[in-house]
């Protein structure tokens, strides 16, 4: 890595926003003029997946820099465990003694606790464990409902609490439980109490205060653009009568509900991308743009009805894609890379820029030669999985070929180039591509 190292490090983390809801896409009337900036800016990476479309473990996975199949975490009914290492604390403590003394934020949904849920008023139960020095750890949107019982059990709903917000709050989500696609009235809740809102808010609170002497990292973690498709009166607003393409494949709802779904994401998507715009104002005020990288990704896509499935959870591209953007002191402008990559690439990424040694054990590879334009490859293929009481699968993908394996079930072969939207499985025609990549599937398995 040729670039000063140690800059300081934002990282725009919300939870489920599929890859081509942004800017990129000109097919879709998405607005991020703040991500598009960063993107004029630096280097986007058009086939990034998530280890896992979940929360939990794509979150692990890139927390520890290991696959999926590694990193100790299959699903949601299980906890980081404490005894992994974290890039987070590798940022913070070095590595056998190199690097580290890192500053070490994040606020918003880590979703490192989801079994246990075992959440503080403050937010700050196992931070300090995970690796930060500092931090605000909230529920996610249905896990925050999940826990009421009267009294508030996460700092979210504390705060709600004290302004007189949560039953209300509460009251609504339960209304839409069952219903969190085709119920897209707004929020009753005001502007500034909208979670995201309050997220972005901890997060300008811990920034504006970092000392200026010493690199620091902070992650932001929204809960949006997450179901249910609850937005703010002045978010939905900006959306009335804004068209979008219809979902593929899909029978469920009317064309007017399935518009507002759409609309509803998409105001999702634009408020974090207005909060972006106030970090980088906040950042730029501190006199520190320059020597700051910016990095924009999520934990796993949203499928918003294509094929009929809602959410994530499979291994359709809608689900398993993400977007990936990266700015900064050393990163090339205006890029377009469209080799594999993986989100827990970016763990051994973020440990290259702080000086500080990637672990032997990681699966994790450093984003730097393909950031300052020194390789045009980086990966053969990117894996990814998900397992579970009920089902379990994991596919490979090189960039025009995708092999699911589905435990109990036949191979499918999804050809990307020619079948964009993959509905034809050409596992049958095409034995020597399902023998090459389930060879590197087993590998990773084995």
């Amino acid at each position: 890595m040729s670039v000063v190292t140690r800059p300081n490090i934002l990282f725009f983390f919300p939870d489920q926003h599929r890859f081509d809801w942004t800017g990129l896409n000109g097919d879709l009337p998405v607005r991020t003029p703040n991500l598009d900036r960063l993107t004029a800016q630096g280097t986007a990476f058009t086939n990034a997946l998530c280890p896992s479309p979940l929360c939990a473990p794509s979150r692990a996975s890139l927390a520890a820099g290991l696959e999926y199949p590694r990193c100790r975490v299959a699903n949601n009914q299980q906890d980081y465990p404490l005894d992994q290492p974290t890039f987070y604390g590798m940022l913070r403590d070095g590595v056998d003694g190199i690097g580290g003394g890192y500053y070490v934020a994040g606020v918003g949904k880590f979703d490192l606790q989801k079994a246990s849920s075992n959440h503080s008023l403050d937010g700050r139960a196992l931070v300090a464990e995970w690796g930060f020095s500092d931090g605000i750890d909230n529920k996610g949107k249905w896990d925050a409902v999940a826990s009421w019982d009267g009294q508030p059990h996460d700092p979210y709903l504390a705060y709600l609490d004290a302004h007189g917000l949560a039953q209300a709050h509460i009251d609504d989500m339960l209304r839409r439980k069952g219903r969190a696609y085709a119920e897209t009235t707004s929020t009753p809740l005001p502007e500034e109490a909208y979670c995201d809102n309050w997220v972005a808010d901890n997060g300008l609170q811990l920034l504006v205060d970092f000392a200026t002497d010493r690199p620091w990292f902070l992650q932001v973690n929204f809960t949006g653009p997450h179901d249910p498709m609850d937005v703010t009166a002045r978010m939905r607003e900006r959306w009335e009568g804004v068209a979008f393409p219809r979902a593929h494949a899909c029978e469920a709802f009317d064309d007017a509900t399935r518009t507002r779904i759409r609309q509803n994401y998409a105001a999702m998507v634009e408020n974090i991308d207005r909060h972006l715009g106030r970090y980088l104002d906040t950042i730029a005020a501190r006199g520190e743009l320059e020597r700051t990288l910016v990095v924009y990704a999520s934990d796993h896509g949203e499928m918003l009805g294509d094929h009929g499935a809602w959410g994530k959870s499979t291994y359709y591209h809608p689900s398993v894609g993400v977007p990936l953007v990266v700015a900064g002191p050393g990163v090339s402008a205006g890029r377009r890379y469209d080799g594999v990559v993986t989100l827990h690439d970016l763990a051994a990424t973020f440990l290259e820029a702080a000086g500080v040694p990637v672990p032997g054990h990681m699966d994790s590879r450093s984003l730097w030669p393909v950031l300052e334009g020194l390789s045009q490859s980086h990966r053969d293929y990117v894996l990814s999985g998900l397992v579970t009481p009920r089902r379990a699968w994991h596919l490979v993908y090189d960039g025009r070929y995708k092999l699911v394996q589905i435990e109990g079930e036949g191979p499918i072969l999804f050809d990307l180039q020619e079948d964009l939207w993959e509905d034809q499985n050409v596992a049958a025609a095409r034995p020597a591509v399902v023998a090459r990549l389930n060879e590197w599937l087993n590998r990773e398995l084995a």
